[in-house]
């Protein structure tokens, strides 16, 4: 288990070190013509990284019995902090969505600790329930009922994203934990018409749907960040066409250092470049499955395979919207792309994943 603890540790720094060098790379022209400096971003980013690793070293020392007993405190918090948000004059509101706390020069997104606080919860109330998460009542509609409660919440921000992967691991971790199939495939029945509502309903969904079936049909609107995104890959070739040398991002790509910024890397670095970070991520991945079927305690197991199961969902959504497998979602690539609280609450969940690996 040590070796695994390793593997990923290193992993996570290397993830981390190449996002604050392609933040810099990918946003530095922008930022200098918005704010007079070309390093507003990588500076604000390198503080984020300094809040991230000490949330990091302070949750591979924390006991895992104290995370487990309060992990229900935990899980009001982040529920109070997903209602407040929606609360106009409390919420801040931007691009027609209400996501965050401003703090100052800083903004908060009570979403992204909503994730890992519910992967906590989760792994907390089936680890007790024990082999009774096959029940309906008494296991499945609780652990089930939570995560739905949460999702909706994070719909109502609206962010389709965030609830789609932490609706996700809501299921992976239930089916980890022993739920029935016979009660997750009806979940899904249920939940499907509320999906295709929730896309359908909304014209700019709409819109990114159909652009995602045939972005070259609006490529000046709905399809224009996909048809960028593929003109960003296709140059880059096999070796890129040089480290801070990408043309895409030259006002050209939208939030070329934060959701597509996989796309300025295989701009800048090619497919060696954008594949090693593919492979950074399996390994991560990889490594975290075996670590959660290894440990035996179920509460560090669950917790293990949900943090593992929200990060690799998170990148293989983002890569795939970059490379134009997915409609557009507004997920960032985790410990690469620029974004504070998401960088911040990945670093601690990976802390909080090598303790319970070490127990």
């Amino acid at each position: 288990m040590r070796h695994i603890r390793r593997t990923i540790f290193l992993v996570t720094l290397i993830l981390i070190m190449f996002g604050a060098v392609m933040i810099y790379s990918s946003s530095g022209i922008y930022a200098y013509e918005k704010f007079g400096d070309s390093a507003f971003f990588v500076k604000r980013h390198l503080i984020f990284l300094a809040i991230g690793f000490a949330l990091m070293f302070s949750a591979m020392l924390v006991s895992m019995e104290a995370v487990e007993r309060f992990a229900r405190p935990i899980m009001a918090i982040s529920i109070f902090l997903l209602a407040a948000v929606l609360i106009p004059g409390i919420g801040y509101a931007a691009g027609g969505a209400r996501r965050w706390f401003r703090i100052g020069a800083f903004s908060f997104q009570p979403a992204e600790l909503a994730k890992f606080s519910l992967i906590i919860y989760l792994a907390a109330l089936a680890s007790k329930k024990g082999y009774r998460v096959k029940d309906l009542v008494y296991g499945y509609l609780p652990l089930i009922g939570i995560t739905g409660f949460t999702v909706i919440l994070i719909l109502l921000e609206p962010d389709l994203g965030t609830a789609v992967s932490l609706f996700f691991v809501g299921f992976l971790m239930i089916f980890i934990a022993g739920g029935r199939l016979s009660h997750l495939a009806a979940t899904v029945l249920i939940g499907l018409p509320f999906l295709w509502y929730l896309v359908f309903s909304v014209p700019y969904r709409r819109r990114r749907l159909f652009a995602f079936l045939d972005p070259w049909q609006d490529m000046k609107g709905a399809g224009f960040q996909i048809v960028q995104s593929f003109l960003a890959l296709g140059s880059g070739g096999l070796l890129g066409v040089g480290l801070g040398q990408s043309r895409q991002k030259l006002f050209y790509l939208p939030e070329s250092h934060t959701d597509f910024i996989f796309s300025i890397i295989g701009e800048e670095l090619g497919l060696a470049g954008a594949a090693s970070v593919v492979l950074l991520f399996a390994v991560f991945a990889w490594q975290g499955m075996r670590a959660g079927f290894r440990t035996g305690l179920p509460f560090n197991k669950l917790l293990i395979f949900g943090i593992t199961g929200m990060i690799a969902f998170e990148a293989i959504i983002n890569i795939g919207v970059s490379v134009g497998a997915f409609p557009t979602k507004g997920l960032p690539l985790p410990f690469i792309s620029y974004g504070g609280s998401s960088l911040i609450l990945h670093m601690g969940a990976v802390g909080l994943m090598l303790n319970a690996m070490r127990e």
